[in-house]
């Protein structure tokens, strides 16, 4: 059983980690590996913030409007405090950090996010 039964974020969440996975091997050929630690790090702290999303997303019991939107502010919220400390947790403790590949790399998960607007829900 899935954790995640909304498949738009699904397919965001692997688009999420795809992107990341290629920003980091292809920072990783031509800045080293510190940067591509720094790449994986960034698009990780963004699929892990947009993953905790889904799954209180996909917990939602109920049908409401009023249920609707406390889910999904409560959603929203624990993704803005995850990411806001993820972001610190990775700026404190990683020294070597190359701080443009990090938040490229984040900025362009991010943005990948959005596309869930996109994806259909119907499945064929």
């Amino acid at each position: 059983m899935s954790w995640i039964k909304n498949r738009p974020l699904k397919i965001v969440l692997r688009v999420q980690l795809l992107i990341t996975l290629v920003v980091a091997v292809a920072v990783g050929v031509f800045l080293g590996m510190q940067s591509a630690i720094s790449a994986a790090l960034g698009g990780s702290v963004s699929v892990i913030s947009s993953a905790a999303y889904a799954i209180i997303v996909s917990h939602h019991k109920g049908y409401t409007a009023g249920q609707t939107v406390r889910t999904a502010l409560r959603a929203e919220s624990v993704k803005i405090i995850l990411t806001v400390s993820l972001l610190w947790v990775v700026f404190k403790f990683y020294e070597n950090l190359n701080a443009s590949a990090f938040i490229g790399t984040f900025i362009l998960a991010v943005l990948a996010y959005s596309m869930a607007l996109l994806v259909s829900d119907a499945t064929k």
